[in-house]
């Protein structure tokens, strides 16, 4: 008789990340339908243009440009768990909304604006209290396999995040889509209210400089935290090349290749789902895997994952291209859990909110910079040669990055060692 399958580890020993992983599951599923559905609830009023679109969209992804750093200082102030529960019920409210005047019709798009402007507000305090909460629910020597989960979810949506808005949008619309979401937010609401984290560590201490003193104060020490590890620093700047260069490959100027020489969405729609493919394979060995120098390979994944722009621009077939966004999947994946899981091994628990706004701060808040002059520089210089550039200038700045000493050489702590009375994960020399 075969074996049943074994949860992982972290589910299996770790109650309280079973329950936050449970609400969070669902909700990061929500996010990903929301995110194929919000274009089509924008065009389903009446006299919405493809502007309006980017109008609502950018009112939903500002908020995290102005305030990821503000919400880094106030995850280290206050109770993480009931900040991302006021987060939670503040977007559960604003999906409901949004689901309400979809479904009745009478939605306007001055509307969604600015219930996306409320929505992305909260989501922006959510995210550094997350990171933060995280090592409050899993042991340290969890902490990899349990991104690595949440990333498996992530990726997953990728895959059937689409194909499970379409039928929604069919059956419901897209204010019945929306309205999904909503209930995804009250799951996670009911786990935070259930959670009982670990106490965190002493707030924030002042410094003898004073650093620690009263909100700018508290500013500077997160940035401080950041420019005395020479490790984080070069691996945000790497990281901003990557979201502000070569990202716009995929979300900008992939389409328009694909919609002109290759046949439109249906080719690159198995583009999108390869790269989900390997994104599920990368989240996978990083769940079995534990390499003793986490970042070295992290910053090999994004040499990898910096290819993507010459990928879609090589001129080769569909499958091919297919092929190889699966390959950058999996490098896409590798980096993203394993900087993540060292920022929360390796930086004090009373910093960790502020360190990872900036992490957010440079990824989500900066991106859009990229998004606007993609277009411009391919009309100026050729797609197919913006393409190619995209990926120079990120593999240079990862290589860069992967060049400095402390990059290269930092090894995972003590304590994240094996849990007592376990044998540690499979460990590689990575």
């Amino acid at each position: 008789m075969a074996a049943r399958p074994r949860l992982p580890a972290v589910l299996r020993e770790e109650p309280q990340f079973r329950l936050l992983f449970a609400g969070q599951a669902a909700s990061m599923i929500g996010d990903r339908v929301t995110f194929v559905v919000l274009p089509f609830a924008v065009l389903s009023i009446a006299g919405a243009s493809t502007a309006d679109v980017g109008l609502v969209v950018a009112a939903t992804t500002l908020p995290f440009a102005l305030l990821s750093l503000v919400a880094g200082v106030v995850g280290d102030r206050v109770d993480r768990r009931r900040l991302m529960l006021a987060s939670d019920l503040a977007r559960l409210a604003v999906q409901a909304l949004v689901a309400v005047l979809l479904l009745g019709g009478g939605a306007e798009v001055w509307q969604l604006t600015v219930l996306g402007a409320l929505y992305g507000t909260a989501d922006a305090f959510f995210t550094p209290a997350a990171t933060g909460l995280l090592p409050q629910v899993v042991s340290t020597a969890r902490l990899q396999e349990a991104n690595a989960l949440r990333g498996l979810v992530l990726s997953t949506g990728l895959v059937v995040g689409p194909a499970l808005a379409g039928v929604l949008v069919a059956l419901a619309g897209p204010g019945g889509a929306i309205a999904l979401d909503a209930g995804t937010f009250a799951l996670s609401a009911l786990a935070l209210a259930r959670l009982r984290p670990r106490p965190a560590a002493a707030p924030i201490a002042p410094r003898a400089d004073g650093a620690g003193a009263g909100f700018l104060g508290e500013l500077r020490g997160g940035w401080h935290e950041v420019r005395s590890r020479s490790w984080v620093s070069s691996a945000l700047g790497a990281m901003l090349v990557y979201h502000v260069i070569v990202l716009p490959s995929v979300f900008v100027l992939g389409p328009v290749l694909f919609d002109d020489r290759y046949g439109g969405a249906s080719a690159w729609a198995i583009v999108v789902a390869a790269f989900g493919l390997g994104s599920v394979a990368g989240d996978v060995f990083v769940l079995r895997h534990r390499p003793r120098r986490p970042l070295r390979l992290a910053l090999l994944g994004l040499v990898v994952a910096s290819c993507q722009a010459a990928i879609i621009g090589s001129g080769a077939s569909v499958g091919v291209i297919a092929a190889l966004e699966g390959v950058t999947g999996v490098a896409v994946s590798l980096f993203f859990t394993l900087w993540e899981t060292t920022l929360q091994e390796q930086i004090p628990p009373h910093a960790i909110s502020r360190v990872s706004s900036y992490d957010f701060f440079v990824s989500t808040g900066l991106s859009p910079i990229g998004v606007l002059l993609a277009a411009p520089v391919a009309a100026a210089v050729g797609l197919r040669a913006t393409l190619l550039g995209m990926t120079a200038i990120g593999v240079a700045a990862s290589l860069a990055c992967f060049a400095v000493p402390a990059v290269r050489r930092l090894e995972r702590p003590p304590t994240a060692g094996a849990v007592p009375g376990e044998p540690l994960p499979a460990t590689t020399s990575g």
